[in-house]
């Protein structure tokens, strides 16, 4: 058993430069995070949308959505801000399924991450510099995070990862906001343990050299529902789910304390349909407790172009991954969120 270098060693200055923010875009993107940060600490109260395909598995249609997303941003900017799901990595560890675009930038079967790894880069700085909204990604490797970290605006930190201890150091050094998913268990010390550890300074190996990070104040708590022993759905974005994290968010006295709901994967049984009466819920959630609505301010909303998914990418802007909310219904559930938030 051996590793075996296939590859020369990949230089990260110039990944970095084949996606380079000139000035203009370098400033609308950090006057977008400085406002994500505000919603982060509760000094801004519009609600927060991480919305996007479940995975960016085809260029064209991502950047087709984007603009879609942009115009309907302007519209509803007042109540609601979004940063856009740019999802390029992918949890399948058991030789099954689509990894993402880091290894198979062609969506056909055939590994290739070097070229994976500029196309990822390249469809970040795509999004933000033709559409002007900002994106999101997941921390599925943080040894990659190097290529990106100067592109992506939100790292979610999901339910197969929470637990890892270089998720969790890696997480404290990143500036910008962590979400930190609840595994898959539906454990939510195991998430606010992660959440506490990306929160303090750390001291580590990466990137082949010890670092000290300061601290990412920002990291916070995505709930996404779990699964039993027999794999039964246990979603947790019911009242007494919310008050649960509140409460310990509360007697842990973390940071900037602040709640996302994931509306698909175990909350919804990913039946994407799903999410719009999630949505709706919480909406109500919100408007009968003070408490609630101090605390969950956000929506994690799995949406593409077309309704659903499909094995293979025949179709284009339907997901070849989670099935996604369509674009129309993506439009009017976030007018929906709009008009209830303009009360």
């Amino acid at each position: 058993m051996v590793f075996k270098e296939i590859s020369p060693e990949i230089n990260i200055d110039a990944v970095k430069m084949l996606g380079h923010l000139n000035g203009e875009q370098q400033k609308r993107k950090e006057a977008r995070d400085k406002e994500l940060e505000a919603i982060i600490k509760g000094e801004d109260d519009r609600l927060l949308l991480i919305i996007g395909p479940c995975s960016s598995d085809n260029e064209e249609a991502v950047l087709e959505y984007g603009r879609r997303l942009a115009k309907l941003q302007e519209e509803v900017k007042d109540k609601i801000f979004m940063v856009m799901r740019v999802y390029t990595a992918k949890p399948r560890t058991n030789g099954d399924g689509y990894k993402g675009l880091i290894h198979e930038p062609d969506a056909d079967g055939h590994t290739d991450l070097i070229n994976g790894i500029k196309m990822v880069r390249d469809l970040h700085y795509k999004v933000i510099s033709e559409t002007g909204l900002t994106t999101a990604d997941e921390m599925l490797y943080p040894e990659n995070l190097p290529l990106v970290d100067d592109l992506v605006s939100y790292i979610a930190v999901g339910a197969r990862s929470v637990e890892n201890q270089q998720h969790r150091f890696v997480a404290s050094g990143i500036d910008a906001p962590a979400g930190m998913k609840n595994p898959t268990s539906g454990n939510l010390k195991v998430m606010f343990n992660g959440i506490y550890a990306a929160q303090q300074e750390q001291d580590f190996l990466f990137n082949r050299a010890e670092v000290q990070t300061s601290g990412n104040p920002l990291a916070h708590v995505i709930l996404r529902g779990g699964q039993n022993e027999v794999g039964k759905n246990i979603p947790n974005y019911y009242t007494d789910n919310l008050l649960e994290t509140i409460e310990i968010y509360e007697k842990m006295s973390l940071k900037n304390p602040f709640i996302v709901i994931d509306t698909n994967h175990d909350n919804s049984g990913k039946k994407y349909m799903e999410q719009i009466r999630i949505v709706r819920q919480t909406l109500v959630n919100r408007d009968w407790d003070e408490q609630i609505k101090k605390y969950v301010r956000g929506f994690m909303i799995e949406s593409y172009l077309e309704d659903g998914r499909q094995d293979h990418p025949d179709i284009f802007g339907k997901s070849i991954t989670d099935p996604c909310l369509g674009w129309d219904k993506t439009e009017d559930l976030v007018n929906e969120i709009f008009t209830n938030l303009s009360k």
